[in-house]
């Protein structure tokens, strides 16, 4: 376990409500994935301080873990600052790098094309360092589609012909999956139909 010791003095709930989202904070690393009591990890609240209606206030860390805090309960870990010239010292958890979750294209894809991805992805960091955990593979066939965001219907008097807005253009697979579409929309994926301009030209 990789931690370093840095300066740093508790605040107190009326500092913390004088920070924005982009403040970084320490919190405690006692957490329900981490379970690390004597540590800390750096975090940024979910909302800025001044919204901040009683209660606890709720920060997200850099593992990805939103965590709700006291910070004037004497019995919580509180929220800390670092400050060179803070009273305390805490034991600050690091990061062992990152897991990239990554949807990839690999044009006219192969076994070959692939074992030369992972051979570039090992020279640069390391052969023992760049592991597989999962790899999801599969053929996409090479046409281009549109992709709308169309009104669910709602009630018997639901329109015959729903509501519909293109989002996207694209190239199968789509970003369908990737795409945050609106609440009462669903995603509809079609064959790409070009726009013709029947306007007469003089």
């Amino acid at each position: 376990m990789n931690t370093e010791k840095i300066a740093a003095r508790r605040l107190s709930l009326e500092e913390v409500t004088n920070l924005s989202v982009k403040d970084k904070l320490f919190i405690s690393a006692n957490t329900a994935e981490l379970k690390l009591p004597d540590c800390y990890v750096p975090a940024f609240l979910t909302k800025p301080g001044e919204d901040f209606e009683g209660g606890s206030i709720t920060a997200r860390t850099v593992f990805q873990e939103e965590v709700s805090c006291l910070p004037d309960d004497e019995n919580d870990a509180g929220i800390y600052l670092a400050d060179e010239n803070g009273p305390a010292t805490i034991e600050v958890l690091q990061s062992a790098g990152v897991v990239l979750d990554l949807a990839l294209f690999v044009p006219g894809g192969d076994k070959g094309s692939l074992t030369a991805l992972y051979a570039a992805a090992r020279q640069a960091f390391g052969a023992d360092v760049v592991q597989i955990w999962r790899q999801g593979l599969k053929e996409v066939p090479d046409v281009k589609v549109d992709i709308f965001e169309e009104q669910i219907p709602r009630g018997r008097k639901a329109s015959d012909s729903p509501k519909r807005d293109r989002r996207a253009f694209d190239t199968y697979p789509t970003r369908a999956d990737f795409l945050n579409f609106s609440t009462g929309w669903k995603p509809v994926i079609e064959v790409h139909k070009p726009i013709v301009d029947d306007t007469p030209t003089i």
